[in-house]
């Protein structure tokens, strides 16, 4: 039958509230070249115009595979119809040309003989879904299997980590059944870029130019684009940013297109990690399994509990950012050290400068340490006095107070803040005359702070948090993969990257 033609591997989710809308979503995403879109017929206040669409859609995009759904309100769906009603318009759209459609386990059990008459002009696609968590699955998978089909959709909703290698797993454990695996929420994310590598029939992405239909969904150009899901297998490494929040990161455009770049089979998503969820974590990390990950806001400092070997500069530090795997144990170490000292010694001669560090956080720290290692005479400043004595003692540094700033001078000023980040970007650390001649802020975002434009009005030389964000990841890229870095393509990956999310910000 021509339905057994494969499906493609990513589904376009529509759900438009009338059918003119829907029409010209379709239209846009197949004009976009996507070939299998899914029409949420249940969305439509009369389904079954929805049905009719199908055909005159069909006709000038006859290359695009349609999905049509009508999911009961009893089932999370909006359509408030009988079981007989949905199967009716179901019929409909397979004979204006739907080549899948999509009956939820609850409906397709109690009406085996009708589900099986579909199947035979249509794929059928039975689903499961669970809004609340991610329960154990084979008795699920046991139940749906019950109802003949040729695509059994599994979809839970991840609260922690080992939710998502759950649901991953039973795609990658179970070849022989023709599943969909999918967890919803910004948890269960990386579901949406792993699961077809393995084995899963295919995954689901948003339209391009309206919200999609599930928590967690993103658009097929970013699928493709920044994720490489058409291009790294069953067999490919997995890496990964754990953060929280962690949506904000652009870690995984730069090692992706890093990968990309050297044509490794690699793959880097983002990892919702709350910070009491460590320990779940390091079990989701271990049965994928993760072969390395960044760490970043709020874990640097508590999650070197968790690993078997420190490098003496992370312990002295405090804080990790890089974690990988190697025989079988997990190593930590901290790459934005050497992203501090690197680009400043090729300005100046660190063993003879003096340095002055805003801040007093795990960047702070971080810095101090490199810096001192090096030779600087490092000086420390910050809001809360006392803290900043503690940790100037820590560190062989020396604390300064605001009103003694005026009458200093420093080679170096690092701003180990967050002040002049976005949505504050018009802040600078300081009111008046910057005291150093070389100034290096690490706030990445907005490119250009208001910090750094001052630093280049007043003629010091200047470094700007793009640079160190780049250095730490190159050195991260090295320790996974022990090649050298496509250190340019991870540039151009970080400023698009930002580029875009500022314009977002501020539009």
């Amino acid at each position: 039958m021509t339905h057994r033609r494969p499906l493609p591997r990513i589904c376009i989710a529509l759900g438009l509230p009338d059918v003119p809308r829907l029409l010209e979503q379709a239209r846009r995403e197949a004009e976009s070249g996507e070939s299998f879109l899914e029409f949420r017929l249940d969305y439509l206040p009369d389904p079954a115009r929805g049905a009719d669409a199908i055909a005159d859609f069909l006709e000038r995009h006859h290359n695009v595979t349609v999905l049509a759904t009508c999911r009961r309100h009893q089932n999370h769906g909006k359509f408030n119809g009988s079981i007989e009603d949905q199967l009716r318009i179901l019929e409909l759209a397979i004979s204006r040309g739907a080549r899948a459609i999509d009956v939820e386990i609850e409906t397709a059990e109690v009406v085996q003989p009708r589900c099986a008459q579909l199947r035979g002009q249509a794929f059928l696609i039975v689903s499961w879904h669970h809004w609340e968590t991610t329960p154990p699955l084979d008795p699920v998978i046991r139940r749906m299997r019950k109802v003949p089909a040729d695509v059994y959709k599994v979809v839970s909703t991840a609260r922690k980590p080992t939710d998502v290698g759950r649901i991953l797993a039973a795609a990658r454990m179970s070849p022989e059944i023709p599943l969909v695996t999918l967890a919803m929420g910004e948890t269960g994310f990386p579901s949406r870029v792993i699961s077809t590598a393995l084995g899963a029939v295919f995954t689901y992405a948003a339209p391009a130019h309206v919200q999609g239909t599930a928590a967690g969904q993103v658009n097929a150009r970013q699928l493709r684009s920044v994720y490489r899901i058409d291009k790294f297998t069953k067999a490919a490494k997995i890496y990964g940013v754990i953060a929280d929040p962690v949506r904000h990161s652009v870690s995984p455009q730069v090692h992706n297109r890093a990968f990309q770049s050297k044509r490794l089979d690699a793959v880097y998503v983002p990892l919702l990690v709350a910070p009491t969820q460590l320990r779940d974590f390091f079990q989701f990390a271990a049965d994928l399994p993760l072969s390395g990950f960044s760490v970043t806001i709020p874990h640097k400092r508590r999650i070197m509990r968790y690993l078997d070997h420190i490098d003496p500069l992370a312990k002295r530090i405090g804080a990790v950012n890089t974690v990988w795997r190697k025989a079988g144990k997990w190593r930590g170490t901290n790459t934005d050290a050497e992203a501090v000292s690197g680009p400043l010694s090729k300005l100046t001669t660190l063993s003879k400068a003096s340095v002055l560090i805003l801040g007093n956080g795990g960047a702070a720290r971080g810095a101090a340490c490199a810096l001192a290692d090096a030779g600087a005479k490092v000086s420390i400043t910050g809001r809360n006095p006392d803290r900043v004595r503690a940790f100037a003692r820590q560190v062989g540094a020396e604390a300064i107070v605001d009103d003694q700033l005026c009458s200093r001078k420093f080679d170096i000023v690092i701003n180990a803040t967050p002040i002049g980040m976005w949505p504050h970007s018009n802040d600078c650390p300081f009111r008046d005359h910057i005291p150093g001649e070389i100034v290096f802020d690490m706030v990445y975002n907005p490119l250009e702070t208001v910090l750094i434009r001052r630093a280049r009005e007043e003629g010091k030389q200047v470094i700007p948090g793009i640079r160190m964000f780049i250095e730490q990841a190159v050195r991260q890229f090295e320790i996974w993969t022990g090649e050298p870095a496509p250190r340019a393509a991870m540039e151009t990956a970080a400023v698009d990257a930002l580029e875009t999310r500022y314009a977002e910000q501020k539009a």
